[in-house]
């Protein structure tokens, strides 16, 4: 059965056993709650890893106060049977306590990027995010760490701070994983109940409309998020927080498409707020 620690010293004699050895190590960082995206990428790093490490802490630092910290779905039995079954060897499950103990005091902060998308309306999430990042990296020490695309300003912003402050680890980007409709997978897709699950799949059905209008040859950022946000806004509970085109490294707004490109949304459906996106290199 795959092993799990709850304490920073324990992860860190268990790689360092493990590097005396020779062997690679991959880092997998996660909310728990875990589905067939992340376990996308715990499979490609087992494939390329010798050892693999989970991290499954919901992080509390990167909630606002009227985010949905205290209800965020947990299963540590069911993503320890995943965990096991793709071949992940460690689990760090760590409680609130152990990664902020008594004075913590010290952020991660990032300028630039976190100004757009989800940054807008979620001011303080990308601090919390890079901040407990950074911990995960400087406990397990790996050569290599995955992330989801689906998450894609948040993978801009790691390859940033990894670039910014000298990590010697390798991000890895996956793809999303969708279900057989289309809809992103998403730990938040339990707060859907039957009718607005079915609504969610307009998220999908807009990113596919922006990837045919791009594809087809429109460059003009204004016209696909004129497309995108008309389609979304037939589906009654859909609100959307966000349609932007952007710079997919810097994230910055663009008028004209051109070079690597990332067109994302945030989009709420009735109290629950997904995300989804496209890229696309012209």
């Amino acid at each position: 059965m795959i092993l799990i620690e709850n304490t920073v010293d324990k992860v860190r004699e268990t790689v360092k056993n493990w590097k005396a050895q020779g062997l690679s190590v991959g880092l997998v960082p996660t909310m728990g709650y875990l589905h067939e995206g992340h376990q996308s990428l715990i499979e490609r790093a087992v494939q390329e890893n010798d050892r693999v490490v989970v991290s499954i802490f919901v992080n509390p630092i990167q909630f606002a106060p009227n985010e949905d910290l205290e209800t965020y779905p947990r299963d540590l039995e069911k993503d320890s049977i995943l965990c096991n079954d793709t071949g992940a060897d460690l689990i760090f499950h760590p409680q609130p306590e152990e990664m902020y103990p008594n004075g913590f005091s010290t952020q991660v902060v990032m300028n630039n990027l976190t100004a757009e998308l989800c940054g807008k309306t979620r001011p303080t999430h990308f601090s919390g995010v890079c901040t407990v990042v950074s911990k995960l990296f400087n406990i397990v020490a790996p050569n290599r760490a995955y992330f989801g695309e689906k998450d894609a300003q948040q993978l801009a912003i790691i390859k940033r701070m990894v670039k910014d402050l000298n990590f010697d680890i390798e991000i890895v980007g996956c793809p999303i994983v969708r279900e057989s409709d289309g809809l992103a997978k998403s730990s938040r897709n339990t707060y859907l109940n039957e009718q607005e699950r079915k609504a969610a799949l307009i998220l999908s059905k807009s990113i596919l409309l922006g990837k045919e209008m791009a594809a087809n040859g429109e460059r003009s950022s204004a016209m696909i998020i004129k497309a995108m946000t008309d389609l979304i806004n037939t589906e009654p509970l859909a609100k959307i927080d966000y349609v932007s085109i952007v710079n997919a490294e810097t994230i910055e707004p663009i008028d004209t498409l051109c070079g690597e490109v990332l067109t994302a949304i945030a989009v709420y459906i009735g109290k629950t707020r997904l995300i989804d996106n496209f890229m696309i290199s012209v």
